[in-house]
């Protein structure tokens, strides 16, 4: 838990709890067990619910190795032609040997592919994406992703200077 929780149960909680077992032994009331019982049950429930919630909310770590693999344009975030002619358009692929390939296609055909390598910078806890092209490079991949997180996976975002922000997810591309 917290700082604040640890306070609240050496200071308030300990106390009350002792003071109610005091009590208990000395009345032989069940009143005070029971009482005893629930503050327990609600700390370890209490405990147990934050513990849900805390890995519900928050973000996968990445590392290098979860960056290898298929990206596809993802078609939820602006549904529609556009949506389906980037897909259809863009893809690439980063292989564990730390290069990338961008696909330029036409649906299942590639008509131009743009080779580069990855490396990954850890300046907080999770490693970031930098990516190098060998020149000429594509429009899309002219700044480094942004990595959007979230507890089940990332997406990477590029920055297009002629269709603004692209969003890829990992997975394979499938004819529509």
């Amino acid at each position: 838990m917290g700082f604040g929780f640890n306070l609240f149960v050496i200071f308030i909680l300990l106390p009350l709890i002792i003071l109610l077992l005091i009590l208990w032994l000395i009345s032989k009331r069940k009143i005070f067990g029971q009482t005893i019982a629930f503050i327990i049950v609600g700390i370890i429930a209490m405990t147990i619910l934050f513990s849900i919630f805390q890995f519900l909310t928050s973000k996968k770590v990445l590392d290098k190795d979860d960056y290898y693999g298929k990206y596809t344009i993802d078609k939820s975030y602006f549904p529609g032609k556009q949506a389906r002619w980037q897909y259809d358009t863009f893809r690439f692929e980063i292989k564990d040997n730390d290069s990338i390939y961008f696909y330029v296609t036409d649906k299942d055909k590639i008509r131009k592919t743009y080779k580069g390598t990855i490396s990954t910078n850890k300046i907080h806890q999770s490693e970031r994406l930098a990516i190098h092209l060998q020149q000429p490079t594509y429009h899309v991949l002219t700044t480094n992703p942004t990595i959007y997180r979230s507890v089940w996976g990332f997406k990477l975002v590029f920055n297009s200077p002629k269709f603004s922000n692209m969003y890829f997810k990992k997975g394979e591309w499938e004819a529509q």
